[in-house]
């Protein structure tokens, strides 16, 4: 029998204490461990989860090129909000804002801000037409006790967060099968004079199509017109911000349109930069409320904050501005391109196998693929999902639609940057032979189908 000072001798020598004692888990552990053992214990752990590459439910990007990759590694000790300490950091995330600003069309000199994600920045999006409808409101001589915000079924659960968390009453317009995206005439019926704001998505993360930006902006100017009330529009590209001004430019759909007053965008989506980086850019310096920013001398050195979170690392705006500067929009383009290219790909073959009907395809579309089963089956979206992921080890979500088109059950899959028209060609097939085996088990086990739940992810 091996001795307790063996062992310790053996596992100083091969550096696997961890592979035959409980891993640190409910307490505090007493005892440290060597590098060695503590490198291979995360890892380990971390290796039997899911293949990002094969996780077609993400948008967050999953690679970035390895010049990025050191820039994050050199720049991951830095904090980013130390804008004394760092100025040449906070100087590239005005060059991030100032273009992206050009590249949504904005007017003229504008802000904006880094977040951690397009959560936060539509948390302050969304904050900033709270406060300018408050001081309209003021301005009028009306109340400012009841503000509300009118949005689709079709956003991100951000948006009732923020409803929640800062007391403004959300007026969702709900989904109906088959349209899965609002317009002026779903919208109309909940503006008010407490309206802080309409939202508007471009890029679902249902189905990827975006909401008739248009039509609402023309809404809100009519309604400014004839009711003397100006109420703003925030478009929520989270995903779409940085694919529409590449894949259809001549769409309408940011500054261009008079009412558009702030955008999001998520940089850790198809900026292709690593999470979490997002940001927030407004029309013009004025629709950033002057209450909101906050003067602090922390350091020596007085610096303005628009912020949630404060502390953070620099390294995801380094990558945001190194893609900027590395794809510029010819390299933007020809990617967005790429993966749309091979989402119709995708969507070629999945209309072969004879089985699926593809949702909205010929729209101006995020580069994906959204489907589901064209007729009765001996199963259903749920079973296709956890039978690809069983067999081949996709991470294929299926989810219902919200309210009120919740009976309607999709699939989604993400054809990103490493989705090569290979590997397209690759999971056709393995949706195709998941349908095979479920034909001829009749259907998927519930139990089975228990321990496979992905929505539509983010």
């Amino acid at each position: 029998m091996t001795s307790s000072s063996e062992f310790d001798a053996a596992a100083a020598l091969f550096g696997n204490r961890f592979a035959v004692q409980d891993t640190p888990d409910n307490t505090f552990p007493e005892q440290g461990m060597s590098s060695t053992e503590a490198f291979r214990l995360v890892a380990e752990d971390l290796a039997i989860e899911g293949d990002p590459g094969r996780n077609l439910a993400t948008f967050v990007t999953t690679w970035m090129e390895p010049e990025a990759q050191r820039l994050i590694a050199a720049n991951l000790h830095r904090n980013f909000i130390d804008h004394a300490e760092y100025p040449r950091t906070a100087e590239l995330e005005q060059r991030c804002i100032r273009m992206l600003a050009d590249l949504f069309h904005a007017p003229g000199p504008t802000t904006g801000a880094r977040t951690q994600g397009s959560s936060e920045a539509i948390m302050l999006g969304a904050l900033s037409l709270k406060w300018k409808w408050r001081q309209r409101q003021q301005a009028a001589g009306r109340p400012t006790d009841r503000p509300n915000l009118v949005f689709g079924g079709d956003v991100h659960v951000v948006w009732e967060k923020f409803c929640r968390y800062f007391d403004v009453e959300p007026r969702i317009v709900p989904l109906q099968p088959g349209k899965y995206t609002i317009g002026p005439d779903d919208v109309l019926p909940h503006l008010d004079e407490n309206t802080i704001g309409v939202a508007a998505v471009l890029g679902t993360t249902f189905t990827g199509h975006r909401d008739d930006i248009v039509g609402i902006n023309d809404l809100l100017l009519q309604i400014r017109t004839e009711r003397d009330l100006d109420i703003p529009l925030h478009v929520d590209g989270a995903s779409g911000g940085f694919v529409w001004p590449f894949l259809y430019p001549d769409s309408a759909w940011d500054f261009r349109l008079e009412q558009v007053r702030s955008i999001n965008v998520s940089g850790h989506k198809f900026g292709l930069v690593y999470p979490g980086i997002g940001w927030l850019v407004f029309r013009e310096r004025s629709d950033l409320p002057d209450e909101l920013v906050f003067k602090e001398n922390y350091l020596g050195k007085t610096d303005e904050t628009f912020t949630l979170n404060f502390s953070t690392g620099a390294s995801m705006v380094v990558a945001q501005y190194y893609n900027l500067c590395r794809y510029g929009r010819a390299g933007y383009t020809y990617i967005m391109r790429n993966m749309q290219q091979n989402a119709h790909r995708l969507a070629d073959k999945l209309e072969e196998i004879g089985r699926f009907e593809i949702i909205g395809r010929g729209e101006e579309q995020l580069p994906l693929v959204a489907f589901r089963l064209a007729g009765p089956e001996p199963f259903d979206e749920f079973d296709v999902a956890w039978q690809v992921s069983a067999e081949r080890g996709w991470m294929l979500p299926a989810y219902t639609m919200p309210p009120d088109a919740q009976e309607v059950t999709i699939m989604r899959a993400l054809v990103k940057e490493t989705l090569s028209q290979e590997h397209v060609d690759t999971l056709a097939r393995d949706i195709h032979d998941a349908c095979a085996t479920l034909e001829q088990k009749g259907g998927a086990h519930e139990s089975e189908r228990a321990k496979m739940v992905v929505g539509p992810g983010h």
